[in-house]
């Protein structure tokens, strides 16, 4: 066990093993999301369509709102949404882990499942959303004028969140099963964790003092380097780099958390 979790490629190369499964998940959970609404799956591409149109509207309209210290020609519901892209990956992950064990007693039971892929399943089922997000991302750049090569790295600067999100992941699918509440706590600390990120700010408008908490905060530095390739501006690749490590940690640790505790989902569900 020690081995395996000391060694992110064996971690890793054990999920991909389990890809089958582990997508016959995802597809499952994705379709019964909208299994009963009147246009199906087209939610997916409707939900951040309608989502885009507002913000254009509310912020451009109403509001024209400009981005602080804003050096490109974007739009600032453009810029807002780029960043929401990032978070909600990371949001709709989290959120969703209390229950991604505690909702399938029966896989838990069963010998030979493979518990640790449940956790997961809302990371992928969260790609899936964001794969759309992204391409009504890079629509909306053509349409205003902004597209331009240097967009294709942005899901690769998505690795770091990705990581993050499945290591917390794995650490609350864990406590979801012992603390019930865990379903309340945990939208509770994703909404906080919005407004401590910059999603609607950049981390230039926040005062000096400050600065620090937002340079530790892994989410704030992969948002900024997301929003970096959007606005075609450098790419700050230490603070990206810095991120990833940690959040590499993060997800071995979530990983061993979990591995130490899923003796005792059976007993508990």
């Amino acid at each position: 066990m020690s081995a395996i979790v000391l060694n992110p490629l064996q971690i890793f190369s054990d999920i991909w093993r389990h890809r089958y499964l582990l997508g016959q998940l995802i597809k499952r959970d994705v379709l019964l999301r909208y299994r009963g609404a009147m246009f199906g799956v087209l939610w997916i591409f409707l939900s951040p369509l309608l989502m885009l149109a507002i913000f254009a509207f509310i912020f451009g309209q109403v509001f024209q709102t400009r981005w602080p210290q804003q050096a490109s020609g974007l739009p600032f519901w453009l810029l807002l949404y780029s960043g929401l892209i990032t978070f909600n990956i990371f949001a709709e992950t989290v959120s969703r882990a209390p229950m991604s064990v505690r909702g399938y007693p029966s896989f838990v039971k069963k010998i030979i499942f493979p518990v640790h892929i449940l956790p997961v399943v809302p990371l992928g089922a969260a790609l899936v959303h964001g794969a759309f997000n992204f391409l009504i991302l890079l629509a909306a750049l053509a349409w205003t004028g902004g597209l331009h090569g240097q967009i294709l790295l942005f899901p690769l600067l998505l690795l770091p969140v990705l990581l993050f999100a499945l290591g917390l992941s794995w650490f609350v699918a864990a406590w979801g099963v012992f603390i019930k509440d865990m379903t309340q706590i945990m939208p509770m600390f994703v909404q906080m964790l919005m407004f401590l990120s910059p999603v609607f700010y950049p981390v230039s408008a926040v005062p000096v003092a400050l600065r620090p908490i937002y340079h530790y905060n892994p989410l704030g530095a992969v948002i900024e380097t997301t929003r970096a390739v959007v606005t075609g501006q450098p790419v700050e690749w230490g603070a990206w780099g810095m991120a990833l490590g940690f959040c590499l940690g993060v997800s071995m640790l979530g990983y061993a958390f979990f591995q130490h505790s899923r003796e005792e989902f059976a007993d508990v569900l």
